[in-house]
């Protein structure tokens, strides 16, 4: 099973981690992982690529996460609710068996 946590405050997100494996599909034809992997991949680097948004990030198998070293811009903000969006999308129509979403308010 995937398990991403995201944290926010109160002045918006602060950080990112996902870790696991999907576990619906022997490796390499896993869509639930691929499909997480995507979403998760592509929003970090679309924060570092398109945003002024400065973040620290770790990756090795079946781990990625991110911090945001300062408050996040307008921009990243709404990519990282684009990125809950399709987590809760994958959530909701593979159960919680393949992947659980935590949203931690601190």
């Amino acid at each position: 099973m995937v398990t991403a946590t995201v944290v926010k405050n109160s002045k918006g997100y602060e950080s990112f981690t996902c870790s696991g494996h999907a576990g619906f599909m022997k490796k390499g034809r896993d869509i639930v992982c691929s499909a997480i992997s995507v979403l998760t991949i592509n929003t970090a680097n679309s924060i570092m690529t398109l945003t002024d948004s400065k973040i620290s990030v770790n990756e090795n198998d079946g781990f990625l996460s991110w911090t945001f070293e300062d408050v996040p811009t307008d921009d990243a903000k709404l990519l990282m609710d684009s990125l809950l969006i399709g987590l809760m999308s994958i959530e909701e129509e593979y159960t919680k068996k393949y992947l659980t979403l935590e949203i931690k308010e601190v």
